[in-house]
């Protein structure tokens, strides 16, 4: 993928949530949704949960968002690791 294509579908990115946020009962009517954060990454700040979006696909697996959440978005490495 080149870099002036787009990184994920806008209309994709609205349907996607924080699989872990979607769970909290105290963060409105629609907790989890995502942010599109250095073009590679998928941030919730309900949870601060950072999921990578690798070979155009996000990886929303609660271990991967778990794995990168202590990281400041400042620090999320581009492009995201292989796994």
């Amino acid at each position: 993928m080149s870099e002036t294509t787009a990184p994920i579908d806008p209309s994709l990115l609205a349907l996607l949530r924080c699989p872990v946020a979607v769970q909290f009962k105290d963060r409105g009517a629609d907790p989890g949704r995502l942010e599109l954060v250095k073009g590679c990454w998928l941030v919730s700040s309900d949870s601060g949960y950072k999921y990578p979006i690798r070979d155009g696909l996000p990886v929303m697996l609660v271990e991967e968002g778990a794995r990168w959440k202590d990281t400041a978005v400042e620090n999320l490495p581009v492009p995201p690791p292989a796994e």
